[in-house]
């Protein structure tokens, strides 16, 4: 049975640019999803922390518009391509999810089906209301009040009525999802990275790294990552890292005056996805693009900010941001025949 290491970081807070800490840890859908797709398999699982103490999920991670129903977000995303069929057409910030109410799309739409329109006309007063939103930063359930169809037959209250429905909903995935990385014994209790030897870390198939802004923290500079990376790495066994997990690629060694994944063509969080954080806004220390950059990697972003995207470079792995958990997993399984 092939044995794949996770190594989550235990950070509690980081520093900014300006001096000041902000709390931070692992992202939870980047530990949670890879844990439940690599649990159905029959692929062997432990979890470390460098320091052995119990790692926390990022609390901005936990906000419920990180967590919205799956049906209320496939249909906006199938909305946003309506008016946005190539990802070069439309530039994607973190807003157009977050702060613009367009995840009541599909409950608009099946409000406005429900007080007899015609399904098609529905559809396309929904996308057109999300286009205005979507372009002009406008909050969506504003842009539906001032539409003549929708108000005739939604009131102002009923649409706050969906958007507070929405969002209960997706308040109550993240509680959910809380209750569900707590309950996971390799969190509670993880291994303490510094006390295996050589011979157990030798002993994995892999390694999987997820992010969350923690690997920023202590893991990308850290004595016992770079041992793991040089013992896998030199086996050419599975290395694979999320979102902001491959800073800890930063920790890897140098062989024969060069780092150890130098040339290696990679992603991770971009720049423009850092700015748009919680963290960013406020202001970074260092951005971990520019820092793999630096280093040697050759950068390979995805079409759009935000959307899934994975890299696959000899035994190396890693994927972009949080919506890329899935597929970073399964190119895991995949590489190690699970």
């Amino acid at each position: 049975m092939a044995e794949l290491l996770m190594i989550v970081s235990s950070a509690r807070s980081m520093t900014m640019a300006d001096g000041s800490e902000h709390p931070t840890g692992y992202w939870a859908e980047e530990v949670l999803e890879p844990y439940e797709r690599f649990a159905r398999t029959a692929l062997g699982l432990v979890i470390a922390t460098p320091d052995g103490q119990a790692p926390q999920p990022d609390p901005w991670g936990l906000e419920p518009f990180f967590h919205y129903p799956q049906d209320d977000e496939d249909f906006m995303l199938s909305v946003f391509r309506s008016f946005a069929p190539d990802a070069d057409d439309i530039r994607v910030t973190f807003a157009h999810f977050s702060e613009l109410n367009l995840i009541m799309a599909r409950r608009v739409y099946q409000a406005l089906v429900s007080s007899g329109l015609d399904r098609l006309r529905a559809r396309q007063v929904v996308e057109a209301a999300a286009a205005v939103a979507w372009r002009g930063n406008t909050d969506f359930r504003a842009v539906l009040a001032s539409h003549g169809e929708v108000s005739s037959r939604l009131s102002p209250g009923q649409l706050d009525e969906i958007k507070d429905a929405v969002w209960q909903a997706s308040a109550a995935n993240a509680e959910q999802v809380a209750a569900k990385l707590a309950a996971i014994p390799g969190l509670r209790e993880p291994r303490n990275l510094a006390d295996m030897s050589d011979a157990e870390i030798s002993s994995f198939d892999g390694l999987f790294i997820p992010g969350g802004h923690g690997p920023m923290v202590d893991l990308a500079d850290n004595a016992d990552v770079r041992r793991a990376l040089r013992l896998l790495h030199e086996a050419d066994k599975t290395i694979a890292a999320l979102c902001h997990g491959p800073a800890a690629l930063l920790a890897a060694p140098d062989a024969d005056g060069a780092w150890l994944f130098d040339g290696y063509k990679m992603t991770a969080f971009t720049d423009e996805e850092e700015d748009q954080t919680q963290a960013g806004r406020i202001g970074m220390a260092w951005y971990l693009e520019s820092a793999l950059k630096n280093r040697g990697a050759i950068f390979d972003d995805g079409d759009a900010a935000w959307v899934s995207h994975v890299v696959i470079d000899r035994n190396l792995i890693t994927a972009q941001n949080p919506g890329s958990s899935e597929a970073a997993a399964d190119a895991v399984l995949k590489r190690l025949e699970v």
